[in-house]
């Protein structure tokens, strides 16, 4: 076994009572002290979570924005100005997801965000895809990054880096501000507002610290994942992977179909399938009773067929149990998840669950 990889803030996450665990091959603090407690902290105030085990890529080269256009479901072409940023699934030839990612118009190039566990994978997928443009790839491992989110986190960022207020405060969400190795993106995986940053590595620890210093709490993986699936949002391997279709995992919005002779990967297989109607779809799940659904559990629709829970939680906001789910097409409002052997009655609803702290769904 290779020992895991640590990020820049370490130290720093010991220092501040992380438990910390093995996350994609990382050292990762799951909690520092109470999971329900980050949670709530991202709904109300600020938190900031360590993101820099996930992989920063600069792209670079006369074929770059080409050779992107046919990489990604979505368009490049809609980067209309520096920082602009765009999510999108990057597909396998039959219409299935490598990975989600987040690509942001740079000053020379491109600069995109994979995810940690996928990096190895994602990277020997690129540099095959390369071969005949003249692109290059550089991984950025000499950045750290950390988002902060919730209500407060803009102002709190605010605080610690008084001179470019007015510039973060300007900025729209999925909008990134270049400052020098600095870069400030109103990004995030929370449902809340706040920044994703990414800073030079050695950097990381001292505007750790100095966001301490203004409120902003440390945050794990556990609450990350709680709040995430609060919002509605996918986590590859989970709701989303190389045996599912973007349009079966709600992805569907991320796939610019225009202009109608861009060949990106996966487009004919997509084409087919919507053709032929697609035969699952995305949802949200709630159980308002007891009970807590959980990723793997089956979902029975009557008279339509079966589905699968994709990821689960007990949520902490709406003090019940949420679900994404991938059921069939044909799923109306209701249906029932196995519960270790009962079959439990559940709503279904459009997500997200919560924004900006209060729930959504009808």
């Amino acid at each position: 076994m290779t020992a895991p990889k640590r990020t820049p803030l370490y130290e720093a996450h010991l220092a501040a009572g992380a438990k910390m665990v093995d996350f994609a091959g990382w050292d990762m603090p799951i909690h520092y002290g109470s999971q329900l407690k980050e949670h709530e902290i991202v709904r109300s105030d600020a938190g900031m979570f360590d993101v820099s085990h996930m992989t920063v890529l600069d792209i670079a080269g006369p074929d770059a924005k080409t050779w992107l256009q046919k990489l990604i479901a979505n368009d490049v072409a809609k980067l209309a100005f520096e920082g602009k940023a765009l999510y999108s699934g990057m597909l396998t030839p039959q219409g299935t997801v490598v990975d989600d990612l987040i690509v942001y118009l740079a000053a020379d190039g491109y600069r995109m965000v994979v995810n940690a566990g996928t990096t190895e994978k994602d990277l020997a997928w690129m540099e095959k895809e390369k071969a005949g443009y003249d692109v290059s790839l550089k991984v950025r491992r000499d950045l750290a990054m950390l988002a902060v989110q919730g209500p407060k986190a803009i102002d709190k960022v605010c605080q610690v880096k008084p001179e470019l207020a007015d510039a973060i405060r300007a900025l729209k969400v999925f909008q990134g501000l270049p400052q020098g190795e600095w870069f400030y993106a109103r990004t995030g995986y929370t449902g809340e507002d706040g920044l994703e940053i990414m800073i030079p590595a050695d950097q990381a620890v001292a505007f750790f610290q100095q966001l301490q210093a203004v409120g902003v709490a440390p945050i794990g993986l556990g609450a990350r994942d709680t709040l995430r699936l609060e919002a509605g949002m996918n986590l590859y391997g989970h709701d989303m992977d190389e045996t599912v279709s973007p349009l079966e995992a709600g992805m569907g919005w991320t796939i610019a179909w225009e202009p109608a002779e861009r060949k990106f990967n996966g487009r004919e297989a997509l084409e087919a399938q919507k053709a032929k109607g697609v035969a699952m779809k995305q949802v949200g799940l709630v159980l308002e009773g007891r009970g807590v659904l959980r990723e793997g559990q089956k979902v029975v629709v009557d008279g339509v067929g079966e589905g699968v829970i994709t990821s689960g939680t007990f949520s902490p906001t709406l003090k019940h149990s949420i679900a994404i789910a991938r059921v069939p097409a044909a799923t109306g409002a209701t249906a029932r998840v196995d519960l270790r052997g009962a079959l439990t009655d559940v709503r279904v609803v459009k997500m997200p669950f919560v924004r900006n702290g209060k729930k959504v769904f009808e």
